[in-house]
């Protein structure tokens, strides 16, 4: 089993914290620290921010694709 240095469950923020959150735990990982997103949509589009706003710097795997739950575990390189 996977272990994880932080969580964040999206959800469980308002709307407007959800990204500042998910990005300053992203950047207190260290280099080869993970972090589990888990979210009750699909994340793409965070995706797509992180491949923006930081290239090159991280992984994203599914670790499950709903159609309730996604979870998604975001490396540091």
């Amino acid at each position: 089993m996977r272990t994880f240095t932080a969580t964040v469950k999206a959800p469980d923020y308002p709307p407007r914290e959800k990204h500042p959150t998910i990005f300053n735990t992203f950047d207190s990982l260290n280099s080869g620290e993970a972090m589990q997103l888990i979210n009750d949509h699909d994340p793409k589009p965070l995706f797509y921010q992180f491949m923006m706003e930081r290239t090159d710097q991280f992984t994203w795997e599914y670790l499950e694709e709903g159609p309730e739950i996604w979870k998604v575990a975001i490396s540091k390189k």
